[in-house]
């Protein structure tokens, strides 16, 4: 969903709904107007607001936060104290906006469940109202203190048994993707020493070709949808003036990004000899979160999108052909897409979405631990059956941070038969790295199948800012972003270059031992084949 899965401003209010607020929740703490309501198997306690911001202001506990206080340890006092007083940056108009769309009223039910009123009753329309009045505060803003302050009731109840079942959601979630984690990095470790060879070419660098860009504007009068995509020309050399159509490689951005967003890695395959198209899909982009901010739109993303953004490509592929069917090779390209983007190249290259699993998983679903549901869930409102998406033209795809944990299951992806490069990031939270893409990578068997963890990297550390954009603070930007962008960029050369473009010699840089010869240690790089152990899943 980013700066992506969703734009950077959206990116910000999901983790501060489900960081600094939900990580105020899953600490055992609370939030009310007044007082706050708190059960500890049979004791019951009553905490002022007032003391919770004077522990954010001072670090000094009061006693009726102390009897609660004592639950917790230093660290989550230290994470509760920081989260009290975390500011979003957002107007009350955007924040109403996608509040009442059907995305934002699924995340806020079930947070409703979690923060009840003083009669126990759900805490869906306060907390709503009270995200909304703290948004238009000019002077404090919107920050879980003040999301407490505002509530506009007299107090509020934590469902304690919820809350104590979060945390250890929570921590078990933690363990399971620090093991992981380092499980992954200890067999790409082995898999290097197998073959430990210090290769001549950084595939980071830009090559020696220039290109030019030229803007299409397509228009499948068949589904009513008009979009651009930029297409990124390599010159052509006297050498192969004659030679074979050009590789091509389509770009899909993520939910509320734009095609600039990966302009940087366009820029760079076109530079190296193939050409880039890079569709802007109309009904997930930026203009549609900036539409459902201005009131034009009422769904954060319909979830038609899931069906359109596959169909763009194929409309997109099918106009190229006729158009420059003898520069381009349009009968074996590459994918790449991140986020919503992972999904779109994932359905064209044979995944099936899997209703019956939604429908079993989506009504008990916490979205508050997992973002990415809110988006995999709305597969539910479509109508089928659904056109066929898998395209026979897809030849090898890359994805990056994808969401697949409900919409795909193992069956879904095993039918997956091109090449593909699994890129993730070990602190994403949006899709979070375990269960939507350690775990899912990790049922593939074949050979053609590799995996780049980036160990710090989250859901935004690929992605390129783009003008409109607003800050992220550096916890959810993660290290240096420039870093993630120079592996993408090797990785993509280095898998692209052999699977389409003709280039057999770049076949050993898509390894281990060339992932941990470019990895840097500020967000280290693990590059592994398929098979590889098995990682739990519950």
């Amino acid at each position: 969903m980013n700066r992506q899965m969703l734009p950077r401003w959206l990116g910000a209010v999901m983790l501060n709904l489900g960081v600094c607020l939900g990580g105020v929740f899953w600490s055992g703490t609370a939030r009310a107007a007044e007082t706050i309501v708190f059960s500890v198997s049979s004791l019951e306690f009553s905490i002022a607001v007032e003391s919770l911001a004077h522990y954010a202001e001072t670090g000094e506990i009061k006693p009726d936060f102390a009897d609660v206080a004592v639950y917790l340890n230093d660290d989550q006092l230290q994470d509760l104290r920081q989260a009290l007083n975390a500011r979003i940056e957002i107007s009350p108009v955007v924040i109403s906006q996608f509040l009442y769309s059907p995305q934002g009223e699924a995340v806020l039910g079930q947070i409703g469940e979690l923060i009840l009123t003083r009669k126990r009753q759900s805490g869906f329309y306060a907390l709503r109202a009270a995200l909304i009045l703290a948004a238009a505060d000019p002077e404090t803003g919107l920050t879980p203190l003040n999301v407490l302050r505002q509530f506009p009731v007299a107090g509020l109840r934590i469902n304690s048994t919820l809350a104590f079942d979060l945390v250890g959601q929570l921590g078990q979630e933690i363990e399971a993707t620090e093991a992981a984690i380092a499980s992954i990095e200890r067999q790409a470790q082995e898999q290097a020493a197998q073959t430990a060879t210090e290769l001549p070419l950084d595939l980071r660098q830009s090559g020696e070709r220039t290109f030019e860009r030229q803007t299409l504007l397509l228009n499948d009068r068949e589904r009513q949808r008009a979009f651009p995509a930029d297409l990124y020309w390599p010159d052509r050399q006297s050498q192969d003036a004659l030679a074979e159509p050009m590789p091509l490689v389509i770009i899909s951005h993520g939910l509320g990004s734009e095609r600039q967003t990966f302009a940087y890695l366009a820029q760079h395959l076109a530079s190296h000899g193939i050409v880039v198209a890079v569709p802007e899909h109309p009904g997930s982009n930026a203009a549609q979160i900036q539409a459902l901010a201005a009131g034009r739109e009422k769904d954060l993303t319909p979830p038609s999108e899931l069906v359109d953004r596959p169909l763009d490509i194929q409309f997109l592929l099918d106009q190229l052909a006729e158009e420059y069917g003898d520069r381009l090779n349009t009968q074996q390209v590459g994918v790449l897409g991140q986020s919503f983007g992972a999904y779109t190249a994932l359905a064209l290259a044979g995944a099936e979405i899997n209703f019956a699993a939604l429908s079993v998983a989506c009504p008990d679903a916490l979205l508050a631990l997992n973002w990415s549901l809110v988006l995999q869930c709305s597969a539910l409102r479509l109508s089928e059956p659904l056109p066929r998406l898998q395209e026979e033209r897809v030849a090898a795809v890359i994805v990056i941070n994808p969401l697949t944990s409900q919409i795909f299951a193992a069956e879904q992806l095993g039918a997956i038969a091109v090449p593909m490069v699994w890129v993730a990031g070990g602190a994403d939270t949006v899709t979070p790295a375990l269960a939507e893409q350690l775990q899912p990578f990790s049922r593939f068997n074949q050979a053609n199948k590799y995996l780049a963890l980036l160990a710090k990297g989250t859901h935004f550390s690929t992605l390129a800012a783009t003008e409109g954009d607003i800050a992220l603070p550096e916890a959810v930007l993660g290290p240096d972003p420039q870093i993630a962008h120079a592996y993408l960029r090797a990785l993509s050369l280095g898998f692209f270059g052999p699977a389409i473009a003709d280039r057999p010699e770049l076949q050993p840089y898509l390894s281990p031992s060339y992932g941990a010869q470019i990895s840097d240690p500020r967000n280290p790089l693990s590059l592994i084949v398929a098979p590889i152990t098995t990682l739990g899943e519950d």
